[in-house]
């Protein structure tokens, strides 16, 4: 049977985390070694030019670089925050998989592989950083991943909004 690929969204919010929590603990946790589900955890970073363009013109040119490492580095920590929740919950590096990128698992992640270990039994995940807009980068992570199920924390709004 193929397992069926969970998506959870994280960025640095708290909702973010507890949703990436949640999932955990419900929908991977219950039956471990009869676990339905392979993980996916995706962040969207913004474009540097789209911050940019808030700021008005004639800001650019020197800054970009500067505001392309300020969000790298926010990817970095927010991304490391998801693996030490992963830790939290009995997570295990696979260095193998991490250098091989997916490749020994039998598909082509571009991000970093991890494990949950539940006792003896080893559930894998991948980490992907992507750019754009969220709603549309998570949409086309559901396509890439072929996910059957995405979890994404509210920040308190609506249905609607959402």
């Amino acid at each position: 049977m193929q397992k069926k690929v969970l998506l959870v969204g994280i960025d640095e919010s708290h909702a973010s985390f507890y949703s990436l929590e949640w999932a955990i603990d419900h929908l991977l946790a219950p039956d471990p070694p009869n676990s339905i589900f392979k993980l996916v955890l995706v962040h969207v970073k913004l474009p540097a030019l789209s911050i940019l363009r808030v700021s008005g013109p004639g800001i650019g040119g020197d800054i970009l670089p500067t505001v392309e490492a300020d969000l790298k580095k926010t990817a970095a920590v927010v991304t490391d925050k998801a693996k030490e929740l992963c830790k939290r919950k009995s997570v295990k590096p696979l260095p193998f998989c991490i250098q091989a990128r997916g490749q020994a698992l039998g598909h082509p992640f571009l991000g970093s592989l991890l494990s949950i270990s539940f006792g003896s039994f080893v559930i894998n995940f991948h980490v992907d950083i992507v750019e754009g807009d969220a709603r549309s980068a998570l949409c086309q992570a559901v396509e890439k991943y072929h996910a059957d199920i995405l979890v994404v924390g509210s920040h308190g709004h609506g249905a609607f909004r959402r």
